[in-house]
């Protein structure tokens, strides 16, 4: 017995040191690698910033549109003004007709066209119901949302006032009022950054994993291999983490409620599976500029797969299975639900799980990968020492 744990104790001390020399390698690598080291630490410093200033501010407001008024009543005019008090839209003037709007339109003088028509206050006073037409350029679907919600809140607010004169005193009509979760002030940047992060973290470690490539010469295992390189690009990444998820979202202050240790529990499978899966794709990275790419190909690919700009439940069942073998389809989905909306790890379990599931299945790729090569290396070495004996 004694023989036996020491000879387990040698093992264990041997696959330690193999596995520290595979790591002060790679980490060697990386660092005089200069287009290897700016993807691993420029992109996640400098990319959240560059997105999140893009998407700053967060709201759009005082949109210029062009009125056509055809009634030219103190009811209508009331209602213009009404609606340029609104925080979204600003009128920018009257138009004679729909032709001078249009080509107010066209020089991007506005950006929407109102047309209150001629019986607007005869229809008022009849309690009838008013069709106001509002035309609105569709070249950013930012704007067509702020002034979408600005004219039907208004309209309900108008609705409301007009009921109100026929009720009787003391009782008002129903009154909405909307609570947007982890997200109060409705803002572009504070619905889609916080996974784009997500998603920089995975895009940065692929990237900068193909392009440094796999070096040729191993005279440790595959497993040792593997798991000295990944302790390398994990170390790496962990401070970049809590740069990307916790300093960035309080610079930009966008909302932040969930707890940093649950956050940073549930990234650890995200950034191993990461790691593991851009090893395994170096298999597919002949030269260095394909990861590129590679890179911009996946990312969009990857952010539609999120469901972050498509629901998942409008997708067809491949782009489903497709989408749960990508890391970052599950880390979105439980960093945005920790981060937003409080989720404890409880309730992203389904995700942590599932994260931690790619990370054992890339695992074993990677490692059956470093394999194949270890043996072709050796092969390699061993026609080469024939031929030399030969000569």
């Amino acid at each position: 017995m004694p023989e036996v744990r020491k000879m387990m104790k040698c093992k264990i001390v041997k696959y330690i040191d193999s596995v520290s020399v595979v790591w002060v390698s790679e980490l060697r690598r990386v660092m005089k690698d200069a287009s290897v080291l700016l993807l691993f630490v420029g992109l996640p410093l400098f990319y959240p910033l560059v997105y999140t200033c893009i998407y700053n501010p967060e709201v759009a407001r005082d949109i210029p549109i062009a009125v056509v008024d055809n009634c030219r009543t103190a009811e209508s005019r009331e209602f213009v003004r009404m609606v340029d008090a609104t925080s979204a839209i600003s009128v920018a003037g009257y138009a004679a007709n729909l032709d001078e709007a249009r080509r107010w339109q066209n020089s991007k003088a506005c950006y929407g066209i109102m047309v209150i028509p001629s019986d607007y206050s005869a229809k008022i006073g009849r309690k009838e119901q008013v069709v106001v037409p509002f035309y609105i350029e569709m070249s950013l679907l930012l704007r067509y949302r702020a002034i979408m919600s600005a004219m039907t809140d208004l309209s309900i607010a108008v609705g409301a006032d007009i009921q109100h004169i026929d009720m009787p005193e003391g009782v008002s009509p129903i009154a909405g009022d909307a609570i947007f979760l982890g997200n109060p002030t409705q803002g572009f940047a504070s619905f889609i950054i916080p996974g784009i992060l997500v998603l920089i973290l995975q895009q940065s470690l692929i990237l900068g994993i193909t392009m440094l490539g796999d070096e040729k010469s191993r005279s440790v295992g595959a497993i040792a291999d593997v798991v000295g390189k990944s302790l390398c690009y994990f170390v790496i990444s962990v401070p970049l983490t809590i740069y990307v998820l916790y300093v960035v979202p309080r610079i930009f202050s966008l909302p932040h409620y969930g707890m940093f240790a649950d956050e940073m529990l549930f990234i650890v499978p995200l950034l191993l599976s990461s790691i593991f899966l851009g090893m395994v794709l170096q298999v597919f990275v002949r030269e260095r500029e394909t990861s590129m790419l590679l890179f911009v190909f996946t990312s969009v690919v990857f952010l539609f797969l999120s469901g972050m700009i498509w629901p998942k439940y409008a997708m067809p069942q491949l782009w489903l299975w497709l989408g749960s073998l990508v890391p970052s389809t599950w880390g979105i989905d439980g960093f945005v639900r920790i981060n937003s909306n409080e989720a404890t790890m409880a309730q992203v379990s389904e995700a942590y799980v599932a994260l931690w599931v790619l990370t054992a299945i890339y695992f074993v790729v990677a490692v059956v990968i470093a394999w194949f090569r270890c043996r072709n290396n050796q092969r390699s070495t061993h026609q080469v020492n024939d031929f030399n004996s030969l000569m």
